[in-house]
């Protein structure tokens, strides 16, 4: 999942914490086996390796749902929310410190585009040799949730599931509204930017400083326009909350890949809460009205 698993919860009975626990952690494991691009034997590397070829790789109802959530996503944001595009990670290493060429950019795009991809309930194709389908837009974000449901499955009703800053609570803690989370300052790794309180749902943020250079004063992050194949450049962090987690991550994605006042409008007529960060390091949204610190 790409960073540290952490459950916190407040419970009775240390065996039914115990139990609730190795589920929830076999749930994620379980996700990761599916759905990771790293492993040869996942269902995501099955369906790469059949680009191109004209073989249909068969799904189950779960990946057929997650296909219909980010068919919905990629038609509701313009384009700009494709499982498709973790492709152009060839032209941009962020480790180089250089910029790709025009032209390295260029040759990959062909291959970027969820509306050449064919699917069903029962299988999905990719039309062209080198495409691929990259869940890690989606997918970290729903084990969140798949893992708090574990946990309440288990008895546990006060816990929150941190998958590497995305959250999931199963329920607040006895004895508050909700669990404390601080927001990352984009630009002061330490720091917390504000502070929120999740009482149940998910929490999901999105951001330019994970993977990200600087080049002549100008920073380019890891999240990349489908479109252009290059960093976005408006909004540098975005936190949304939603009553699930996958939801709320995508809602993040959507408006960081879109230009800053474009991203604020895309926010703020979801009717979530949210807190949007400008380069200009101002704060916007209402996620830290009532109830936040």
């Amino acid at each position: 999942m790409g960073g540290p698993v952490r459950f916190r919860m407040e419970v009775d009975d240390v065996g039914l914490a115990d139990a609730a626990v190795t589920a929830a952690v076999a749930e994620v494991e379980r996700l990761e086996r599916k759905y990771s691009r790293y492993l040869d034997d996942s269902l995501t590397n099955r369906i790469n390796l059949a680009a191109g070829t004209g073989e249909v790789v068969p799904v189950d109802a779960e990946t057929a749902g997650l296909l219909h959530y980010a068919t919905t996503v990629w038609r509701e944001s313009g384009g700009l929310f494709d499982l498709t595009s973790g492709v152009l990670r060839r032209a941009w290493d962020f480790r180089s410190g250089r910029l790709p060429e025009q032209s390295e950019i260029d040759a990959i795009l062909p291959l970027v585009g969820w509306d050449k991809v064919t699917w069903d309930e029962q299988g999905v194709s990719l039309p062209l040799k080198d495409m691929e389908l990259d869940f890690g837009g989606c997918v970290k974000e729903y084990a969140a949730d798949s893992a708090a449901a574990q946990l309440q499955r288990h008895g546990v009703q006060c816990a929150l599931v941190d998958l590497a800053g995305d959250m999931a609570a199963a329920g607040p803690p006895r004895h508050g509204p909700g669990w404390p989370i601080g927001i990352r300052h984009p630009r002061a790794r330490d720091s917390a930017a504000a502070t929120v309180i999740l009482p149940q749902g998910g929490l999901a943020s999105s951001g330019d400083y994970e993977r990200c250079m600087e080049i002549d004063g100008v920073r380019y992050g890891h999240i990349l326009n489908p479109i252009t194949g290059w960093p976005v450049g408006g909004l540098v962090a975005v936190s949304v909350l939603a009553e699930q987690c996958l939801v709320a991550g995508s809602a993040a994605t959507v408006a960081m890949l879109k230009p800053a006042s474009q991203g604020l409008e895309w926010l703020e007529g979801l009717g979530l809460p949210w807190l949007a960060i400008d380069r200009d390091l101002q704060c916007h949204g209402n996620l830290l009205e009532g109830g936040s610190d």
